[in-house]
C-alpha cells in the first residue's frame, strides 16, 4: 500500500475549502478540521472581499492602497499577483453561487478604511458565511475527499527533510496519515490574546506546527487589532464591521465628540492600526479604568433602512446583548483580529520545507506587509488557492510500518493547569504584546512564557507523544480529548514567537507599536525572518 492521501489539508475555512476545489480532481484528499466544518474565522468575516470591479477603479489603485496600508513591508510581486487576479476570482465565486449584494444589475461595492475607491463586495454583513457555505457544500460533494471532523494535527511527519504527512488525533486514536503534500490552512492565532474577535479554534496551530518542523516564519510581531469589537461585560468581543464606518457611522467618546480626528486627518477611516491606537490612547487619557472602558460607534448618520439591509447580523447580535443600534451607539473597543505574519509561502503556496504548503492567514505571502488592507484577506485565500491546480507533489513513498502501542496514556496530568493557562496566557499577551508594547514588558513576558512551556513539556502527554514513532498507533478511551493539550502547546509556541519578534524590531510600524521606539525607522524596512531559534532581518523587494 502506498501513501494514505495525495494531499492533506489542515483547516476548513475559506482557504482550505477553496484550495480543495482547486486541486486536480484525480487527487485523494484528506480534510482535517478541529471542530465541525461550520466553525472558523472565515465564517465570521463580515466586511467583505476586495476587488477592483468598478469602471472608476483599477488593479493599479488597489495595488497602491495595499502597499500604503502595508507600511513598507508588502512584497510587490505578491501584491500584483493578488490584485490582478482579484476580478477573475470574484467572477468564479459568483459562478459557484455566492450571492453578493447588488445595486441593480451590478455588484454592489462599498468603501472601507484605507481604500481610495469603493471596491469591497459584500453579502449584507455575512460575507464570510455566504462564501464558506457555498464552498463547504461543494467540498462535501467531492468523492475524493475524506473529512476528519473534530480532529487535530499534532505534529508533521518528517522524512529526509521532507513533509510526508501528519500525526493525527481522531476518534480517540492517535495515528499517522501519510501524504505527498500537506497544506496548512488553519487560520490565525487570535486566541493568544485576551480580547479577540477570533473563534475559539484560532490557536495558531499551523504556525506552531510549521515552526516545530523547521519551516521559515516571517513578521510574527505584526498583529492587527480591530478597532471596533462589542465591549460589554460578559459579552463576546463580536466584531462590528469596518464597513459600518465606511457607510458613515461615527466613533464618539463619552462626551459625544468625534475624537479620532485628533489622531489622524482621516478620522474613523484611517488605517485600522491608527484607529485602534487612537481609541487605546484616548481611553488611557480620559478614563479612570481604561482597560474596562469603551468608546461608542454611532449608527445614527446612516439611514435606518440601509442599516437593516447592510448590517442585519450586527443589528441582531447587538440586540441579543441589549444594544438597539437604531436608538443608541454601540460600546466598542479594540480586539486582536488578524495576524499579518505566518509561514513564509511563495505564489504557489510552497514553504521552505519540501512537501509543506501554507495558505490564508497561516501563510506569509508578502501581501499584507505590516498592516493588512481591509478585505484583502478573503481575497488572498481565493487567489492563491487557484495556483494549486498545478500543485507539485512529492514522489510516493512506501507505507509506514504500522503497529499499535498497548500501554495506556495519562491524559489527566495537568488538566487543571491547562485550563489556568488558557486564562493566564492571553491576559499576559494582551498586557505585554497588545496594541502598545515596551521592551521591559516583552522581556518579562518571554521569561514567563518560557517557564510555562517548560511546565507543558513536563506533562505526561507531552512526554508520551514525544516517544511516539512514525507508524505507531495509540488507542485511547472514547472520551479522551487531546485537543486542549495540543492547543495549549501551540498557543505557548506562538506567544513566544510573537514576543521575541516584537523584541527583535526596535521601531513602530503597522500593527507593531513600541512605546519606547514610537518612530518608524527607514533602516528597519525589513522583514523579521524566524527559523528555529534564529531571528534575522531579511530585505523587502522594491516596487
Amino acid at each position: 500500500m502506498g501513501t494514505d492521501f495525495d494531499v492533506i489539508v489542515v483547516g476548513s475555512g475559506a482557504a482550505g475549502l477553496y484550495a480543495i476545489l482547486c486541486l486536480p480532481p484525480t487527487l485523494k484528499v484528506a480534510l482535517i478540521t478541529k471542530a465541525q466544518l461550520k466553525t472558523g474565522a472565515s465564517d465570521w468575516a463580515q466586511g467583505g472581499i476586495a476587488a477592483a470591479m468598478a469602471p472608476t477603479d483599477s488593479p493599479d489603485l488597489h495595488f497602491a492602497d495595499t502597499l500604503t496600508a502595508g507600511a513598507g513591508l508588502c512584497e510587490p510581486k505578491a501584491v500584483h499577483f493578488l490584485v490582478e487576479r482579484a476580478p477573475a476570482a470574484i467572477e468564479d465565486l459568483v459562478r459557484r453561487g455566492v450571492q453578493f449584494d447588488r445595486s441593480g444589475a451590478d455588484l454592489a461595492l462599498t468603501l472601507e478604511a484605507a481604500h481610495s475607491r469603493p471596491r469591497v463586495l459584500h453579502a449584507a454583513d455575512r460575507t464570510g458565511r455566504a462564501i464558506v457555505s457555498i464552498l463547504r457544500e461543494q467540498v462535501q460533494a467531492l468523492p475524493q475527499v475524506r473529512i476528519f471532523s473534530q480532529a487535530a494535527a499534532l505534529k508533521l511527519l518528517l522524512e529526509d527533510g521532507e513533509c510526508r504527512g501528519v500525526c493525527l488525533f481522531y476518534e480517540g486514536q492517535i495515528r499517522w496519515l501519510q501524504s505527498r503534500a500537506v497544506l496548512l490552512a488553519t487560520g490565525g492565532g487570535g486566541q493568544v490574546y485576551a480580547q479577540t474577535t477570533n473563534p475559539k479554534v484560532s490557536t495558531g496551530d499551523g504556525v506552531a506546527l510549521a515552526w516545530r518542523a523547521g519551516a521559515q516564519l516571517r513578521d510574527l510581531e505584526f498583529f492587527q487589532f480591530h478597532p471596533t469589537a462589542l465591549t460589554k461585560p460578559d459579552a463576546p468581543h463580536f466584531l462590528i464591521s469596518e464597513a459600518a464606518r465606511g457607510e458613515g457611522a461615527h466613533l464618539l467618546d463619552r462626551r459625544g465628540e468625534r475624537f479620532c480626528f485628533q489622531y489622524h486627518p482621516q478620522g474613523e477611516l484611517a488605517p485600522r492600526d491608527v484607529v485602534s491606537r487612537a481609541i487605546f490612547q484616548h481611553l488611557e487619557a480620559t478614563e479612570a479604568d481604561p482597560a474596562r472602558a469603551a468608546v461608542f460607534l454611532d449608527f445614527s448618520p446612516i439611514d435606518p433602512e440601509r442599516i437593516q439591509r447592510r448590517f442585519p447580523n450586527i443589528v441582531e447580535r447587538c440586540r441579543q446583548w441589549g444594544v438597539d443600534v437604531f436608538k443608541e451607539p454601540i460600546p466598542v473597543a479594540p480586539a486582536a483580529h488578524y495576524w499579518m505574519g505566518g509561514v513564509v509561502a511563495d505564489l504557489a503556496c510552497r514553504t521552505s520545507l519540501p512537501g509543506l504548503l501554507a495558505i490564508g492567514e497561516t501563510a506569509s505571502t508578502g501581501v499584507h506587509g505590516a498592516n493588512r488592507l481591509a478585505s484583502n484577506s478573503l481575497l488572498e485565500c481565493i487567489v492563491f488557492a487557484e495556483e494549486l491546480a498545478q500543485i507539485e507533489l512529492l514522489p510516493p513513498r512506501p507505507s509506514l510500518r504500522e503497529f499499535q502501542r498497548q500501554e495506556s496514556w495519562d491524559l489527566t496530568d495537568g488538566a487543571g493547569r491547562l485550563e489556568d493557562l488558557r486564562q493566564a496566557l492571553p491576559a499576559l499577551m494582551w498586557r505585554s504584546a497588545g496594541i502598545c508594547r515596551t521592551q521591559s514588558a516583552l522581556e518579562s513576558a518571554v521569561e514567563q512564557v518560557e517557564q510555562w512551556r517548560d511546565a507543558w513539556r513536563d506533562l505526561a502527554l507531552s512526554r508520551q507523544l514525544g516517544q511516539l514513532n512514525p507508524g505507531e498507533t495509540v488507542q485511547l478511551s472514547e472520551s479522551a480529548d487531546v485537543v486542549p493539550w495540543a492547543e495549549a502547546g501551540n498557543l505557548l509556541d506562538v506567544a513566544r514567537l510573537i514576543l521575541k519578534s516584537a523584541l527583535f524590531r526596535p521601531e513602530s510600524r503597522g500593527g507593531h507599536y513600541r512605546q519606547d521606539y514610537p518612530q518608524t525607522r527607514p533602516d528597519w524596512q525589513v522583514h523579521t525572518l524566524v527559523e528555529g531559534q534564529d531571528w534575522r532581518a531579511a530585505p523587502v523587494a522594491r516596487p
